[in-house]
C-alpha cells in the first residue's frame, strides 16, 4: 500500500511539474509577430549581384497577428540556422493584421509598401532547407520554422507558407 502511495505521489508531482512546465514553454511563442512564409529560392537562376542578381526576389513575410497590438520591428532580430543574421535597427510599425517583406538585396525601407531590405546581396535562406528563427528584442524567441524543399514545398515553386 505505501509503494503505491509513494508511486501516485511521485506521477501526481511529476503531472504538475509537467503542467507547469507547459505555460513557459507556450509562453515563449505568444508573440502577436510571427513568420507568416518564406520565398526560400528566388524565381530564376541565383546571382548574389547587387546589379543584376536575384535576392531580392528572396524575401520573409513577417505578420502581425494581433487584434488589437501595433508591434515595432526595432530590436526584432531574424537568424537562419547557420548564425545569418538581420537586426531590425529601424522604427517599423506592424498595425494589427499587417506584414512586412524582409528582402535580400538592396533598396529603400518603406512602411507604405511592407518592405524592409538587407542591405545585403547575399542569399540567407538554403535552397534545400534551413531553420528560421525570429527573436524579440527582449531575446525571447518569437517563432521559429524548419523546411526542407522536399518535405515542405510540394509543388516546388521556392515558396513555403508557415501561418495563413
Amino acid at each position: 500500500m505505501r509503494i503505491r502511495h509513494v508511486l501516485a505521489m511521485t506521477a501526481a508531482a511529476g503531472s504538475i511539474a509537467a503542467m507547469s512546465a507547459t505555460p513557459a514553454q507556450a509562453a515563449e511563442y505568444t508573440s502577436a509577430l510571427k513568420l507568416k512564409g518564406v520565398q526560400y529560392d528566388a524565381p530564376g537562376s541565383d546571382s548574389n549581384s547587387c546589379s543584376t542578381g536575384n535576392t531580392k526576389n528572396e524575401y520573409l513575410t513577417i505578420k502581425n497577428y494581433s487584434a488589437s497590438k501595433t508591434v515595432n520591428l526595432k530590436g526584432y532580430v531574424v537568424k537562419d540556422a547557420t548564425g545569418n543574421r538581420f537586426d531590425f535597427t529601424a522604427n517599423h510599425y506592424l498595425q494589427p493584421g499587417d506584414y512586412v517583406k524582409l528582402r535580400g538585396g538592396k533598396g529603400t525601407d518603406s512602411d507604405a509598401n511592407n518592405v524592409v531590405y538587407r542591405q545585403n546581396c547575399n542569399f540567407i535562406w538554403n535552397n534545400d532547407k534551413d531553420t528560421i528563427y525570429l527573436y524579440k528584442p527582449t531575446g525571447s524567441r518569437a517563432d521559429v520554422h524548419s523546411y526542407t524543399k522536399s518535405g515542405s514545398d510540394p509543388d516546388r515553386n521556392g515558396y513555403i507558407s508557415f501561418h495563413g
